[in-house]
């Protein structure tokens, strides 16, 4: 068992951004934990476009704007301006100054600024196509320097302590439900132990694992989001899935990420037979628009003549020494799968990439189980509303994580541990069967085809009335394994995949209104939100 100050539950840019302000108090203790062995691993890392700044014709008023415009209308003014105002001094403070980052200059020595999808000017900081790496080097760098920051990777959380849940007064009942930390398993020893603290921060990340095709790596399968549902905490907007419209469409490689700042770079989408189609579906931006109408573009573009994936065209835009500078590690991954982007168009499809709904904060990360916060991708700050502006994610977590960590140093809360007698420890005496990875494997499959199928780009009442039913039926079948299984890090992911999957289907079910990445052939008027 552990006590500490605060518990971070995820080791991305928002848990990372938030561990490194708190820690700048050398007395104040600090656990992040991640499931990976790898410090590094985690959503941001895979982010290849950039991170927005402020760019020389930029301005927060014009930022606001275009959030919102992306947002679809249902993007909370209050988080909006909150990151076109904060952001670019906190992509300074922690990412130029204390986690230095080599950002791309250009010949004269200035930041070097590109444009994606929905954006007005040019206002994202990049390196080259490997952004999220490279914050993420400088950010574990930045980690380890501090002493107060104990790191544990290997660690799975498996649910949050709250109150009156784990208490052992029966008057706990009621009171206001309260986070006390996790139960958290230990992949080396194989072990559940508790980790208390006074105050909890779920960093974990999103979702997109749920889906067949995604650009998402192997822990993003709603672990914080499930846990959070499970412990009583308000969920919003998790209908809003957004997908990616460019993932490569190549034997070996599929869901890896071409970057939305291929086609802000000029990269221009053709059908197979080489024309362009994008117009058609966005006269006024065109292979720049936001990224819902892209992907549904592209999807119905395939359903509509049968092609199996459609063109990304960037050789005929960029010469060749332009493009394997701005996009080396495309370009490497690409030339594995037998296609030089140099001098032909890349084969794409859309995948499920970013969750835009989450645990519902206020504007210091705060949910509505007291002592918990949520940050980055698993939390919802009403920032992406019906759907996020490209490279936005990065920032919001930036900025949330800073900003929960800073609640959270007002609020004193380190006095409000719990003594361990208090808390009961994991049982898990009477299991004696493991964990068979075939029927996690199986199981996973499933879920992921019946999103994909059911709950994807294109959605109807009958789709989600189906997919329901057939996910509560596999969430019995899921939870009787749990209760008599011992634990393994993919059956932790299993039942929180099947959890989360269900409150993406029941929101989606749930909202008839056509809105963003949530998109229904059976919508009915705006307004009329009924079953």
């Amino acid at each position: 068992m552990k006590t500490t100050d605060v518990l971070i539950i995820g080791s991305g840019i928002a848990g990372a951004a938030a561990a490194l302000k708190l820690a700048q108090d050398p007395s104040r203790q600090i656990i992040l934990i991640t499931r990976d062995p790898d410090l590094q691993e985690s959503n941001t890392r895979w982010a290849q476009g950039g991170i927005i700044h402020r760019g020389p014709d930029d301005n927060a008023d014009l930022f606001v704007k275009d959030i919102l415009a992306a947002g679809a209308g249902a993007s909370l003014p209050l988080a909006a301006r909150i990151l076109a105002e904060e952001g670019p001094a906190r992509l300074e403070e922690v990412l130029m100054a204390v986690a230095p980052v080599a950002f791309d200059r250009n010949p004269g020595g200035a930041l070097d600024y590109t444009q994606e999808a929905a954006h007005s000017v040019r206002r994202i900081l990049h390196v080259g196509d490997g952004t999220g790496a490279a914050i993420m080097r400088g950010l574990v760098a930045a980690l380890k320097r501090f002493p107060n920051i104990e790191i544990i990777p290997n660690a799975t959380a498996v649910d949050l302590i709250t109150y009156p849940h784990h208490s052992r007064n029966p008057l706990d009942t009621y009171a206001p439900i309260t986070c006390h930390g996790a139960y958290v398993f230990d992949r080396n020893g194989k072990a559940i132990h508790r980790t208390l603290a006074a105050a909890t921060i779920l960093a974990t990340g999103g979702l997109g694992r749920l889906y067949r095709n995604t650009t998402n790596p192997q822990g993003s399968r709603g672990d914080g989001l499930a846990m959070a549902s499970r412990a009583g905490a308000r969920i919003l907007n998790a209908e809003y899935v957004q997908f990616h419209p460019t993932a490569l469409a190549a034997p070996g490689a599929e869901g890896f990420l071409i970057s939305e700042s291929v086609r802000g770079e000029g990269g221009v989408l053709l059908n197979p037979e080489g024309v362009p189609f994008m117009e058609k579906y966005s006269p006024e931006w065109k292979d720049l628009a936001p990224r819902d109408v892209v992907a549904r573009a592209i999807h119905t573009e395939m359903e509509s003549h049968g092609y199996s994936y459609v063109l990304l065209d960037i050789a005929s835009r960029m010469p060749a020494e332009a493009l394997r500078a701005r996009f080396p590690n495309i370009h490497a991954q690409c030339l594995r799968a037998g296609i030089d982007i140099t001098r032909e168009p890349i084969p794409v499809v859309p995948a499920a990439h970013y969750f835009c709904g989450g645990i519902a904060v206020d504007e210091w990360g705060r949910s509505s189980i007291a002592n918990l916060y949520a940050v980055g991708e698993v939390s919802c700050t009403g920032l992406h509303g019906a759907n996020r502006l490209a490279s936005t994610s990065l920032l919001e977590g930036l900025v949330w994580g800073c900003r929960a960590a800073e609640q959270i140093a007002q609020s004193g809360a380190a006095q409000q541990v719990p003594a361990p007698d208090e808390i009961p420890v994991w049982d898990e005496s009477g299991l004696t069967q493991d964990a068979d990875p075939a029927l996690i494997q199986g199981d996973m499959q499933t879920i992921q085809n019946i999103m994909w199928h059911y709950v994807g780009l294109i959605r109807s009442g009958d789709r989600l009335s189906r997919a329901i039913r057939e996910l509560r039926h596999l969430q019995n079948e899921i939870e009787t394994f749990y209760r008599r299984t011992k634990l393994s890090d993919g059956l932790i992911g299993l039942r929180n995949a099947i959890e989360a999957a269900l409150i993406i289907a029941q929101a989606a079910r749930h909202n008839r209104q056509s809105r963003g990445c949530h998109y229904r052939t059976d919508a009915v008027e705006v307004g009329d939100r009924l079953l």
